[in-house]
């Protein structure tokens, strides 16, 4: 088998069907199986996606429970470590959000390029909206001058250290190298999951592809940006997240600082929380007093100040 595509569904069964179509198009010609993880929804979606898998006389795609939601990158562990095990594993591991769409010839295109670059272990396709517009999803590693840049917010700090900010402005336009994708469309060499591992289990959600591109980059292996693999996409439908009335998560605190503290120790972690709550407390004060909009999360630096100074993180 050449590819494994992976789709994880959390409640949104109807969309799921939607993006499996999208991708059995997009793999047409291409020796495949699409396994569709209902990670926990209990909702009726494994029912519902087995039936219209059958129904449509779907043999090349497999539902399957993952049995209790561990969250994005166990839901997705569960059909790669399954695919892995196989005694003739697939050449190409690729996920898909269940509110993604490739374009017809997307996933043929990451896998030509992987095919061209033996030394690219992940590609990740352009991301668009339903209009065309280019979602960011190509990024640098954080770090502590990311976080001061994201919390003062101060055009004479982002003109000082333009190559810090996590995400890459603007978008390329051309195929290349970056550090860390967006993993709505995600596509892994085997021997790269073979040799690194797969998702960190302990990210709920967020921070698990930054981590997993860290690993594959210490490893010696690249992760390109494919801009001939184009996928809509519409965001955050099972988790609100774009919902800027609502708090941020808590598991969404928790993701950002396991990354730090696993890749970067205790003493870094706690210099980058200091700078962001430094920076987020005087970004605010000046747009209070310049009265411009504040685009963040309800209560944002108060949870911030909480998770990370106030509260021990849950065991």
């Amino acid at each position: 088998m050449k590819v494994l595509c992976v789709v994880l569904n959390y409640k949104t069964a109807s969309m799921t069907l939607d993006a499996v179509r999208a991708a059995r198009v997009a793999l047409e010609g291409v020796s495949h199986r699409i396994d569709v993880v209902d990670n926990d929804s209990q909702d009726g979606s494994f029912e519902q996606l087995s039936a219209a898998a059958r129904e449509a006389g779907w043999d090349d795609v497999r539902v399957v429970q993952s049995g209790h939601n561990g969250g994005f990158g166990a839901g997705n562990n569960v059909a790669l470590r399954a695919a892995l095990r196989e005694a003739e594993p697939p050449e190409f591991l690729y996920i898909l959000n269940s509110d993604a769409f490739p374009a017809p010839d997307a996933i043929k295109a990451l896998v030509t390029f992987m095919e061209a670059h033996p030394r690219a272990g992940i590609a990740g396709s352009f991301i668009h909206g339903p209009e065309g517009d280019p979602h960011l999803t190509a990024f640098r590693f954080p770090s502590v001058a990311s976080e001061a840049l994201s919390g003062f917010r101060l055009g004479a700090l982002q003109r000082l250290l333009p190559e810090r900010e996590v995400p890459v402005h603007p978008m390329p336009s051309t195929t290349q190298r970056v550090e860390w994708l967006a993993g709505a469309s995600m596509m892994f060499r085997r021997e790269l999951l073979q040799e690194i591992g797969l998702f960190d289990e302990t990210f709920f959600l967020y921070f698990e592809e930054t981590d997993l591109c860290r690993r594959a980059m210490l490893a010696g292996w690249e992760c390109w940006y494919v801009v001939e693999s184009r996928v809509a996409h519409i965001g955050s439908v099972s988790t609100g997240m774009k919902n800027k009335a609502r708090p941020m998560p808590r598991y969404w605190f928790d993701s950002r600082r396991h990354y730090f503290t696993k890749n970067h120790g205790a003493a870094y972690t706690w210099a980058a929380n200091v700078v962001h709550a430094a920076g987020l407390a005087s970004f605010k004060a000046r747009a209070r007093v310049q009265r411009k909009a504040d685009t963040d999360p309800v209560h944002f630096l108060r949870d911030f100040v909480r998770y990370n100074f106030v509260e021990r993180p849950p065991r």
